[in-house]
């Protein structure tokens, strides 16, 4: 039985995409600083911030919303990185590994909500 929210996967692959995300920004144009940077940075946070919350909630369905609520920061986070692989400026950018981990936190936050809704 897991005994801390820091124990489960899901929570440090977001914590380690939260790294990635830091590490990415950081080579992000000056002008983004307040942009999509930032945006980036709280969607990425949100993640592992939310499945902590949410792991340490007393009831099952407070959990869940709260493992939803991760969800739908992954997706912001997801169209965030879209919208700079769509854009010139950020062509210097390889986006592929966050996106390869931002896949894999989607696939199990998915899985977890599944199967405790």
């Amino acid at each position: 039985m897991v005994k801390s929210y820091k124990e489960l996967i899901v929570w440090k692959k977001s914590m380690e995409m939260v790294r990635f995300i830091y590490q990415l920004t950081e080579s992000f144009p000056k002008d983004e600083l307040y942009g999509l940077r930032s945006q980036m940075e709280r969607s990425a946070v949100a993640i592992p911030s939310n499945i902590a919350e949410g792991y340490l909630r007393r009831h099952r369905k407070e959990y869940v919303q709260f493992l939803s609520i991760s969800l739908s920061s992954a997706a912001e986070l997801e169209t965030q990185i879209l919208v700079c692989k769509s854009l010139k400026k950020f062509k210097h950018i390889d986006f592929s590994e966050t996106e390869s981990l931002l896949n894999e936190v989607l696939k199990m936050l998915f899985v977890m909500i599944n199967k405790m809704a």
